[in-house]
């Protein structure tokens, strides 16, 4: 990922006197989950909405920055796995997340207000979001799942879990096409992929922890939040053995976003006329 921005970052300099414009809008799509609850990237379930505004700057036809904010709810439980130990461990998890992130963006074609009409394009940065996990309890109650340290995350006897963070970087990469209706607005459709720097997305990652020692410090709500399984083979209903497996340690959780966007291109705005010719390198010309 690192790679992918310091590429992209080197056009930057190319371009600095180029031809320049600006774009603000709104994006509309839907968003979903990948981690312990969801092993599939493209799901058949737990599709979401998500809407945010978005800010973009040009310094040319090819290479721009951009600024957005967004907001979406993801979900996910084992219920709907087509997976049987996951369907005995019975976990589930929500939570509503707010993103902002500034990035890249780099258009494959010199795409113009009165000359090229659209482009494909690629994009990558970086991001912080806000998440806050919860889950319904067995009278159908939501409870927030951070404050139960469902896997002894800040308990003394488990000083390698940590408490998570509620605020986290993500790294957003992705793609899409972009077209102008008119001269005055730019239609985007997006697919973009968040690469977080948690595991606790979903409040799972890595095993259970002792359940007596988990209600001595927070209390029974806490172990029945922890272990909600199924009778399964060698696991006692009331009480799974310490370090057996609960998620997976080995890979941080991702969200993703699949969006159109509808952006006003502020130099068309009443002033419709032709680009300047770029100062780019020749590669960037048509």
């Amino acid at each position: 990922m690192k790679r992918i921005i310091l590429s992209l970052a080197l056009f930057l300099p190319l371009c600095l006197q180029a031809q320049e414009h600006h774009e603000i809008g709104i994006t509309v799509g839907v968003a979903n989950y990948y981690g312990d609850l969801q092993p599939k990237l493209f799901p058949s379930d737990g599709y979401r909405p998500m809407a945010g505004i978005v800010y973009k700057y040009f310094m040319s036809p090819h290479v721009g920055l951009r600024l957005g904010a967004s907001y979406t709810n993801l979900t996910a439980a084992d219920s709907l796995s087509n997976i049987p130990v996951n369907q005995a461990r019975n976990l589930s998890f929500a939570t509503h997340l707010f993103e902002v992130h500034g990035a890249l963006e780099v258009n494959f074609l010199p795409i113009e207000v009165l000359r090229r009409k659209a482009t494909p394009y690629i994009f990558g940065g970086i991001s912080v979001f806000y998440f806050d996990p919860y889950a319904q309890n067995d009278n159908g109650d939501q409870v927030y799942l951070r404050p139960l340290s469902t896997e002894g995350e800040g308990l003394p006897m488990y000083p390698d879990r940590k408490q998570y963070s509620l605020v986290n970087v993500a790294f957003p990469f992705g793609g899409g096409f972009k077209f102008f209706i008119g001269k005055t607005i730019m239609l985007t459709g997006e697919i973009g992929f968040r690469y977080t720097n948690t595991d606790y997305l979903d409040d799972v990652s890595k095993s259970y922890v002792n359940l007596d020692t988990l209600q001595a410090y927070k209390g029974k709500l806490a172990r029945q939040m922890s272990y909600r399984g199924n009778t399964v083979i060698g696991w006692d209903h009331n009480n799974p053995s310490y370090g057996f497996q609960r998620g997976d340690s080995k890979s941080n959780d991702w969200f993703w976003y699949a969006n159109i966007t509808a952006t006003i291109y502020f130099r068309s705005l009443g002033n419709p006329r032709e680009y300047l010719k770029t100062k780019c390198p020749g590669f960037f010309r048509q």
